[in-house]
C-alpha cells in the first residue's frame, strides 16, 4: 500500500514537472510563460512609441491639458494632421523624398552586387588590399571625409542636386555601401563553383553567368540591401542638408524645422483660436514623416523576413 502511494506520488510529480518544465523537447508551462512574456515585453518596447504617437496626435488641446484624458482621446481630432500636412507641404515633399532615396538605393544595391560578385568569384592582384579598403570606408567616420568630399563635389558642380548622392553610390561609396558589398560577397562566395563551370561549358560568359545565375539566386540579398539602403537614405539629414542646401528637401529635413515653419505659417497673433503649436501637432508631423516607411515595411515584410532568413543577415 505504501509502495502504491509512493508510485502515485512519483507519477504525479512527473506529470507536474512535465507540465511546468516540459520533457523530451516539448516546452512546459513556465517556459512558455517566460518566452511569451519576453516577446510581449520586447514588442511593447518597440510598439510603445508608435502607439504614443498615434494616440496623442489625435488629441485636441483640451485633451492634452486635461490630466484625466490619458490614452483614449475624447474625440479623434484630425485638425492636427491638417496643420502638419500644410507645414510639411506633405505631397510635394514626399515625392521629392522618394526621388532622393529610391534612385540612390537602386544604384547602390546594383553596384554593391557587381563589386561583391567580382570580389567573391575572381582572383586578381591586390584583391585582399582592395577588400580591406572597402571595409575601411565603413570604419572611417563620415565627418572625417566630409570636408574633402564637399570640396570635391563643389569642384564638380554637383552640390544642390541628386548627383551628390548618386556619384558616391555609382562608385561604391554610398551610405554604408561596404555593408552591402560584404552581404553580396558572402552570398556569392557560398555559391557552388559547379554552377559556373556548367554554364561555361555551355558557352556562357561571365556577364551572362552573373545575370542569369547569380542575380536570380541572390534575390534575398537584393531585398535586404535595398530596404536597408532605402531606410538609411530616407533618414539621412546631416549629409542631405549639406549637399542639397535649399535645392532639395526631404520629410526628415522638413521635420527638423517643423516648429520654425509652423510659427511662420501660423503666427500667434492671428485671430484663429488654438493657433499655438502643441505636442499633438508635432507628433502628427512626426508620424507623417515615418508613415511611408511603415507602409513600405508592411508591404515588404514577408520578403524582408525571407531575405533575412535566407541570407543570414541580422541587420543593425
Amino acid at each position: 500500500m505504501q509502495n502504491l502511494t509512493l508510485k502515485r506520488a512519483e507519477n504525479l510529480y512527473i506529470k507536474v514537472k512535465r507540465w511546468l518544465l516540459g520533457m523530451h523537447g516539448t516546452d512546459g508551462f513556465l517556459v512558455k510563460v517566460l518566452i511569451y512574456g519576453l516577446l510581449i515585453g520586447i514588442g511593447f518596447v518597440y510598439l510603445y512609441p508608435i502607439i504614443y504617437l498615434g494616440v496623442y496626435s489625435f488629441k485636441t488641446l483640451d485633451d492634452i491639458l486635461n490630466p484625466l484624458v490619458n490614452w483614449i482621446p475624447t474625440t479623434f481630432y484630425v485638425g492636427n494632421y491638417e496643420r502638419a500636412i500644410q507645414v510639411l507641404d506633405f505631397i510635394p515633399t514626399l515625392l521629392e523624398t522618394l526621388y532622393v532615396t529610391v534612385l540612390p538605393s537602386i544604384v547602390q544595391t546594383a553596384i554593391a552586387a557587381v563589386i561583391g560578385y567580382g570580389l567573391a568569384r575572381f582572383d586578381f592582384p591586390f584583391k585582399k588590399t582592395i577588400f580591406a579598403l572597402v571595409l575601411a570606408t565603413f570604419i572611417i567616420p563620415a565627418p572625417v571625409t566630409l570636408i574633402p568630399r564637399y570640396i570635391f563635389f563643389n569642384e564638380l558642380n554637383i552640390l544642390g542636386s541628386l548627383n551628390a548622392f548618386l556619384l558616391p553610390a555609382v562608385t561604391g561609396q554610398g551610405l554604408n555601401s561596404a555593408i552591402f558589398i560584404l552581404i553580396f560577397y558572402q552570398f556569392f562566395k557560398a555559391l557552388p563553383k559547379a554552377l559556373e563551370e556548367a554554364a561555361q561549358i555551355d558557352g556562357a560568359g561571365h556577364l551572362r553567368i552573373f545575370l542569369t545565375i547569380a542575380i536570380p539566386m541572390a534575390v534575398p540579398s537584393f531585398i535586404i540591401s535595398f530596404l536597408f539602403s532605402f531606410v538609411w537614405y530616407w533618414n539621412e539629414t546631416y549629409l542631405a542638408s549639406i549637399y542639397f542646401g535649399n535645392a532639395l528637401s526631404t520629410l526628415p529635413l522638413e521635420l527638423e524645422k517643423f516648429v520654425a515653419t509652423y510659427q511662420k505659417m501660423f503666427p500667434v497673433g492671428m485671430e484663429m483660436s488654438g493657433n499655438q503649436i502643441n505636442e499633438a501637432i508635432r507628433l502628427a508631423g512626426t508620424l507623417l514623416s515615418i508613415l511611408p516607411l511603415l507602409i513600405v515595411y508592411f508591404i515588404t515584410q514577408r520578403w524582408f523576413v525571407e531575405g533575412v532568413d535566407r541570407s543570414g543577415i541580422t541587420g543593425e
